[in-house]
């Protein structure tokens, strides 16, 4: 799909539907029966909903701060995040809003609207722990799909691309200072008695469960929006590389990628081997890596995404090398042929 040189996916816009689905089934029907709170644009137009339901007493749906709080960011920010991302950001408000509108709607669903506005979650009941928990999962599923794909559900986000720095403010800092703040007035006009969700006594209860919420959501964005396929990278470097490699080739049916180095102190010739494992590999990479060169300098980072090939352990490679070596086995051949330098992107 294009609009004047935006090339725009179907792909995304089925993924960004699923995502604001989801969020909203965790923010309506998990968080706000049990007055908890969601972060950012969102947990704000929940507040707002709870002081006019509390203290006017007039019902107001939560879709409508929702959009008005987050269309004119979205807005604002287009000409700095680009069209592109300004237009999934807001299908995926507008899907959020939507669900939201629905599962709170006498008309459409009366029964699930009579749950949440007697404060009975339709999913975890009145148990706190359970709807503060599962809400900020969903939440954060929800989130992280719609940044994986290339927007956002929260128009906080955008406020903290563009005037994070201006502050001397990392993006995440930006977002986290805010939402602490958003807490601590949750918790004073909870303790007050100026929002639903109280006890007799008073409590910050409402806002220390939305701050589970707030950390599960988190963890939750992290893990969807970082990739799902976590994979680590690793770095060895030996003066024994041509057996190394072989090795590591014949036991992961994968490519490596071969740097010459040389070490500052001692001036001396070395190579450096790079691969991508699956994180479920790494202690059979050291058991490999010390088997060959016990002396090996080996390093191991992070990788939250791959782009351009499959980290995922080949069988049909780990069959046809299994075969090999046994041919050779029988037949008594030493496997000592010169060692090919694969590029990451080739099989062995």
């Amino acid at each position: 799909m294009k609009i004047k040189g935006v090339h725009l996916k179907v792909k995304n816009f089925i993924m960004l539907l699923v995502a604001g689905v989801v969020n909203a089934v965790g923010v309506t029907l998990l968080l706000l029966p049990l007055n908890f709170y969601d972060s950012g644009m969102s947990g704000i137009s929940m507040l707002i909903t709870q002081l006019v339901i509390k203290n006017a007493g007039y019902n107001l749906q939560l879709f409508i701060p929702l959009i008005a709080l987050n269309l004119p960011v979205f807005l604002f920010a287009m000409k700095k995040q680009g069209i592109e991302f300004t237009v999934y950001s807001l299908f995926a408000i507008a899907v959020y809003s939507l669900t939201s509108l629905l599962f709170q709607s006498e008309f459409v669903f009366r029964s699930l609207a009579d749950m949440i506005a007697r404060g009975f979650s339709p999913i975890g009941g009145t148990d706190k722990l359970i709807c503060a928990a599962f809400g900020g999962l969903l939440s954060g599923i929800g989130s992280g799909l719609a940044i994986r794909y290339g927007g956002t559900m929260d128009g906080m986000e955008s406020l903290a691309v563009m005037f994070a720095k201006r502050i001397n403010l990392s993006v995440g800092n930006f977002v986290l200072i805010f939402n602490v703040f958003l807490y601590i007035i949750i918790g004073i006009l909870a303790f007050f008695g100026a929002v639903p969700g109280v006890t007799e006594t008073r409590d910050f209860l409402p806002a220390l469960y939305s701050i589970v919420a707030y950390f599960v959501a988190s963890k939750a964005v992290d893990f969807i929006s970082d990739g799902l396929d976590q994979a680590k990278g690793a770095l060895i470097i030996t003066s024994k590389y041509s057996h190394v490699c072989r090795t590591l080739s014949e036991e992961f049916g994968r490519g490596l990628t071969v740097i010459d180095g040389k070490g500052y102190y001692s001036q001396s010739e070395k190579q450096i081997i790079y691969c991508v494992i699956n994180r479920f590999q790494v202690a059979k990479l050291r058991e490999v890596v010390s088997r060959c060169d016990p002396v090996a300098f080996v390093t191991l980072m992070d990788i939250t995404d791959v782009i351009g090939t499959s980290i995922k352990y080949s069988r049909i490679n780990e069959k046809i090398l299994k075969q090999k070596r046994a041919e050779k086995a029988i037949n008594g051949e030493v496997t000592e042929e010169p060692i090919r330098k694969y590029d990451n992107d080739e099989e062995p």
